[in-house]
Parts: structure tokens; sequence; C-alpha cells
């Protein structure tokens, strides 16, 4: 099947770094471009200056770069309906259309989905006005989970320890205004029973009722070490998360994965892209926690450096409907990301301190950038909550640790901040 020979890859973050470093290793060697890129994607591709957000736009620059694939990096534009856009003119695209984008936009929609086939999730109940909400939880257990339904950029869930920060949360939840360019209605919320163990993070390439499980990874959502403080979009992944032994990933596979693709294929929906699945690891059983419809932020810079194949003739396939008999190749390496964040994050923070960058790193750590730019005169600087993710390469976690963790100290800003704790809770289990 021949491949691709120019790529477009939408998006400006870590991800969409990570996406673009395996892409330019390609065989094909295809011309890559960006949308709107950052800094460290420029040095691999041609940055475009067009926003993620921006469909008429990024379809315009597509047809006028005679573009052959686009891969969509964040959840927006696939919520805005880019996919069908693109299939319109006859691009074809890796991700799902907006009617699997659904799963992401609305955590009301999977879960109606996830109780209709009885594939296991917390139970849950939704709402659109406080009243009911906080009689509901009153007669709930505390901790309980409080979500907006929309997008949020990983920051719309709060985990409530007491009725009281439930009701807050309630309050404050539902007076968010909606995203207007995706939906212009009253904000929602769902309730629901909080699952304790570990989490994992399970990347699926679906194409219809075909998939392939990418390397299993664990996020660390939380800004604080020791799993504290407010939900961030990722302070740092590892991968492989161990707690997922191979029985323990064929069970995950024969109750989540295979009876999760069926049935968003039996609600005719030809999803073909990143079905993220986030699953708590109970006492009773692995659990659903949520779907994400494309490839997680940080997950993505520790799953795809731990794949063998070719990340374009992967996509590729999928896109287009030939992904049956895939089969990956996947490193026995440890890969570590920690994720530089600008202090304050996910409150307040400043933007525009100037960054440094070691002048030699190994060979196995890579820079990933998320929040950066470069000012008129060339100097990089902070732009984002996420400013950089540091990705290591080693032989075990702890190895890829110490080298992820040389090059975080190596680098220089004012307002650097990090958790020191990525990966701990394997480390002190091995």
């Amino acid at each position: 099947m021949p491949l691709p020979r120019s790529v477009l890859v939408v998006g400006s973050g870590g991800r969409e770094h990570a996406l673009v470093l395996a892409l330019a290793k390609s065989p094909a060697a295809p011309r890559l471009l960006c949308a709107p890129g950052n800094p460290g994607i420029a040095e691999l591709a041609t940055c475009m200056p067009i926003a993620a957000d921006e469909v008429a736009g990024l379809i315009a620059l597509a047809q006028r770069e005679h573009i052959e694939f686009v891969v969509v990096g964040p959840e927006v534009p696939l919520a805005l309906g880019l996919v069908d856009e693109l299939t319109k003119v006859g691009i074809p695209a890796y991700g799902p259309k907006a009617d699997g984008a659904r799963l992401e936009a609305s955590k009301i929609y999977t879960k109606e989905i996830l109780q209709k086939y009885g594939i296991p999730t917390a139970p849950a109940a939704f709402f659109t006005e406080p009243e009911p909400a906080i009689a509901y939880l009153r007669a709930r257990p505390a901790p309980i989970v409080v979500k907006a339904d929309g997008l949020a950029a990983g920051k719309g869930v709060v985990v409530a320890a007491t009725h009281a920060e439930a009701e807050a949360a309630v309050h404050s939840l539902l007076a968010l205004t909606p995203q207007s360019k995706i939906a212009n209605q009253k904000s929602k919320i769902l309730l629901e029973d909080c699952l304790v163990g570990e989490e994992t993070s399970i990347l699926v390439v679906v194409s219809g009722r075909d998939y392939v499980v990418l390397p299993t990874s664990q996020d660390h959502k939380r800004v604080g070490e020791g799993d504290t403080g407010p939900n961030t979009g990722g302070m740092g992944t590892y991968s492989p998360a161990e707690v997922v032994t191979p029985a323990l990933l064929a069970r995950i596979d024969r109750e989540i994965v295979r009876p999760s693709v069926d049935a968003i294929a039996a609600e005719g929906i030809d999803f073909r892209g990143t079905l993220f699945i986030g699953i708590m690891l109970t006492a009773d059983g692995p659990s659903v926690l949520e779907f994400n419809t494309r490839f997680g932020d940080p997950e993505t810079q520790v799953v795809l450096p731990r794949i063998e194949n070719d990340l374009l003739g992967l996509l590729w396939a999928a896109a287009k409907g030939q992904l049956a008999g895939t089969r990956l190749k996947i490193s026995s390496a440890h890969a570590l990301c920690v994720v530089i964040a600008a202090k304050g994050y996910p409150n307040n923070y400043p933007k525009g301190d100037a960054i440094t960058l070691p002048k030699a790193i190994p060979c196995s750590v890579s820079i990933l950038h998320a929040g950066t730019a470069r000012t008129p005169a060339g100097q990089l600087v902070t732009h984002g909550g996420r400013v950089l993710g540091v990705t290591a390469l080693a032989p075990t976690l702890h190895h890829a640790a110490l080298d992820a963790y040389a090059v975080c100290d190596a680098i220089q800003c004012a307002s650097k901040y990090f958790r020191r704790d990525i990966g701990a809770r394997q480390l002190l289990r091995g």
C-alpha cells in the first residue's frame, strides 16, 4: 500500500511534537507540515500559522499544499468536524469524524453507551440544575466525582473528598459556559461514584471493528508530588505500566476494549482514529473512567518511542480501513516523560519567561515542546502552562528516570516547575 508523500499534523503541543518526531522517522520520508506547530516542531516540519480550531483555514491549507494525509492531534478540531470536512474534499485523515469525537466531547454520551452495552464503569447520574444534583450526591458516599460534560482540556473533573467540596464543584461546573464553537447549550454535569485503585491509560488504534492496542502507560494527573493538588492535563507518564500484567491486559481487551469497539460500531459510528480508554484498576476488576478520541498527552510521548512499526504506515492503514492483520512490534525498553510546567499551573502562571535548553543531551532523551514560543529576537520563551516534556528511553524505568531528570535539571527557566516523583509508584513496587 503506497504511503502518503505529504502529511499535515494539526496541533501545537507535546503530543503533536511526539507525532511529528515519529512520522519524521518513516522510511517513506514524507514532506511534513504542522498547523500551527511550535518551535520544537519547526525543527522537523514546516509550521503554518493556522489555529487547530480554524477548520476552514486548515481545509484550504491542505488543498493548497496538496496534502495527501492529515493527522489530527487535539480533540477540539475533531469535535468541530474537521475530519468530516476533509472527507468531503477527498483528503484522508487519521481521527474520528464528529460523531465519533462526541465520545470525548460529551462524557454523558459515553457513559450512556457504557451503560447500554454493559461495559464496566462506575454508577453515575446526569444533571443540568444544582438542586437535584446536590440531592443525589448527598445520598451517595464520599468521595464522589463531579465531571463537566463537555471538553475541558483534562481539567473538568473534580474528585471531591467531602460532600461540601462536591457541592461547590456542582455549582462551579454548572456555571461553566460551553465552548461556543462546539455547543451552544446548557451546561451539564455527571456525578459518578469514586472508583478506588490505580489508573492506567489504554490507547487503541481503531479502524471500524479492527483495532490494535498500543503499549500501556500510566499518567500522573495531579499537579503536586504524591498525587496531591488539582488535576491537570498531565504532569508526566511512563510506559509500560507493569501493574497491567499480560493476564490483566487480556482481561481488559476481552471485557473493555473489544466490547467498546463493537459498541461504537453498533451505534453506527465508523471510527477511524485513537480510542483512549482511561481505566481504573479496582479490586473488582478494570472499570472505564472515560473515553478520549485522540492520542493522550503526555501518554503519546512515552507510547510512540516504544513502537517499532512505521507510525505513518500504522495510521494510514487505520484511516484507509486496512488495519486488519496488523501486528505491533513493541520495544522492551522503558520510557518516562516528565512535564515541565510554569509555576502556578493549572491556575495562573507567567508567560514569556526565557528558556535555555542544554546544548548536549543523551541520544536516548527527547525534549518535546508544548507551551513554547520564540520572541522576534529568537529567544525561546514559555507560552503555556505545560511548557516542555522531557522523555527518556532506557532498558529500565530507573535509568529512564535518571536520564529524564538530569535533563530537566539542566534546563534553565525562572518559572520552571516539575514533579520529581514520576514513575515512583512502579519504582517503589519494583
